[in-house]
């Protein structure tokens, strides 16, 4: 069937520099007599595979991931067609440059690498005129918001203005895995000061050159902002991102009902490590019902995945009070226990009972890492504490003691936070070890095989997630609809089908897997009675929402 053709307003520059019109050297002829583009690009009219040749070339000539970063983002503000078609074509290559780990590095430089991008900054001085800041940025559609205040950018701290790279990045994997119209994806980044010094003392940094505000005057700020959300984008789902630990837990709960939204470094990472993990129990023919948890990191991230592997043992049949004892949450304080000098009240529910530790041998003050590991017998042990090689030979050789086949999952990022490598888990544990890691790893060669290594990354839940939350017109995103997407993600897991296989699947799957996890989602919130459609109408809603990038054909309007 012949294509229909896309009448334009614009001609000429108006054309050239809109970057989800722009197709560059392949606009045909008869476009460019159209559309006034003759004399503004080189004679050659080029294919979309010539366009991707030379993209695919220009890229590996830059020497550094950071030069990377900004060539791709450079191609996004130029080109989003041709971007979104060349980063399809390479999925593995560039999502360790658009993502971690090297969206880290392009945060710490942000204002020396800036670039302009469809987005929104929401200042605190400018708290009264945010109405104004929305209404400036168009009354086009949205169906997904990320948003981040930048204090806790992957394991990099306060970033200020620089966390901006993050609602980018994820929004980019949106439209990437998710298939959402990259048009209707709105980054936002509420800046609210920020408390790192170097960052108030660079003459080149563009945020707010102020400490952070707390307290009254941050809720008041985040109320205004939501209220905007609201009345400028109803049906929007919002995607809470790297928030600090004072605040991400906290205001997930206060908005969560009132808003479609979900907070992705707690129940995202949550999702998609416990999705993991029951792999991993497979694997080591492990009954999941029977798991002790060990966790290195006790903020969000942390108690998040905490709260996710309680509801996992409890669909296991485990009681919910012996579920929280099940898990051990080490802090910097050491083991969250009855005697622990400083208890979050995102940590309360995993506080360890005098009870519970009755004969526990211990040789300090606090209970360390490797106390836990003595005397609890974990049979996993994750890391999400950003301290890099904290898992040390001696826990990990103990932990081999009394676990056939331990699984260690040290999620920091970026790659220097991580609590050890893939290399030293098979070192350390003869090879039984099953891991799966924050950041990027090359493959592991031991005895006489090759191992490739799962990044459990959060790309593998929040675009099946959001769209699938989307789809269904969603009011609010619960924790069953979390838990139907790890259920869908665990089922995907090549391990199960071959132990040298890897605990995740291929990044090139990851589109596939998402509709799988978006059908798995929608239909639950359908069950739930917090759906807008029927649960026979998920897959035509789906498919609705679902963008694939290419060249439309352009005519000028008459």
């Amino acid at each position: 069937m012949k294509e229909k053709k896309i009448q334009l307003n614009q001609k000429g520059a108006a054309v050239l520099n809109h970057s989800l019109l722009n197709k560059g050297t392949a606009f045909t002829q008869e476009e460019r007599d159209q559309l006034g583009l003759n004399g503004l690009l080189p004679p050659v009219i080029a294919s979309i595979e010539d366009q991707i040749q030379r993209s695919y070339i220009n890229f590996h000539q830059k020497r550094t991931p950071l030069e990377k970063y900004e060539n791709l983002i450079g191609l996004m503000s130029r080109n989003e067609l041709l971007f979104y078609q060349f980063i399809a074509r390479y999925p593995d290559e560039v999502l360790p440059i658009i993502y971690t780990p090297t969206v880290g590095d392009a945060a710490v430089e942000y204002s020396r690498i800036y670039f302009h991008q469809r987005g929104l900054y929401l200042s605190y001085p400018f708290r009264t005129r945010l109405d104004e800041c929305f209404s400036n940025y168009s009354t086009q559609e949205v169906d997904v918001i990320v948003v981040t205040d930048g204090e806790r950018i992957l394991g990099l701290g306060d970033q200020g203005i620089g966390g901006m790279t993050i609602p980018i990045g994820k929004l980019s994997l949106y439209t990437l895995f998710g298939g959402i119209h990259p048009a209707r994806t709105l980054p936002i980044l509420l800046d609210v000061g920020t408390n790192n010094a170097a960052l108030l003392n660079d003459p080149l940094y563009l945020g707010w050159r102020h400490p952070r505000v707390t307290g009254k005057e941050y809720d008041a700020f985040l109320a205004a902002f939501i209220r905007c959300v609201k009345k400028y984008f109803p049906k929007t789902l919002l995607q809470w991102e790297d928030f600090g630990r004072n605040n991400a837990k906290r205001v997930l709960e206060t908005y969560r009902e009132q808003i479609l939204s979900f907070n992705d470094d707690i129940q995202g990472t949550a999702a998609v490590t416990t999705a993991g993990l029951l792999s991993a129990c497979q694997m080591a023919h492990l009954p999941f019902r029977d798991v002790r948890v060990a966790i290195m990191g006790g903020g969000s991230a942390g108690t998040g995945i905490a709260e996710m592997i309680v509801h996992a043992l409890i669909e296991a049949g485990v009681n919910r009070e012996e579920a929280h004892h099940r898990i051990y949450l080490v802090d910097v304080d050491g083991l969250v226990h009855f005697g622990s000098p400083q208890i979050l009240d995102i940590q309360k529910p995993f506080v360890q009972s005098r009870e519970s530790l009755a004969g526990w041998k211990t040789m300090g003050s606090q209970i360390t890492l490797l106390d836990v590991v003595r005397q609890a017998k974990p049979h996993i042990l994750i890391g999400v504490c950003g301290q890099g090689g904290v898992f040390k030979r001696e826990i990990v050789e103990e932990m081999a003691r009394h676990t056939p086949r331990p699984i260690l999952f040290p999620l920091s990022n970026p790659t220097p936070k991580a609590e050890c490598t893939p290399e030293e888990v098979f070192a350390w544990t003869r090879g039984q070890g099953i891991v799966a890691t924050g950041s990027p790893f090359p493959p592991v060669m031991d005895r006489g095989k090759t191992y490739p290594i799962s990044q459990c990354n959060n790309v593998y839940i929040f675009p099946g997630l959001g769209l699938g939350a989307i789809a269904a017109q969603a009011s609010k995103i619960t924790d069953g609809m979390f838990l139907a997407a790890m259920h869908a993600l665990a089922d995907e897991s090549p391990a199960l089908k071959d132990p040298t296989a890897p605990l995740f699947p291929r990044i090139q799957d990851v589109r596939a897997v998402s509709f799988k996890i978006a059908h798995a989602v929608a239909k639950k919130a359908c069950a739930e009675g917090v759906a807008h459609i029927q649960a026979s109408e998920v897959d035509a809603a789906i498919r609705a929402r679902i963008w694939e990038p290419h060249y439309p054909i352009y005519e000028r309007c008459p």
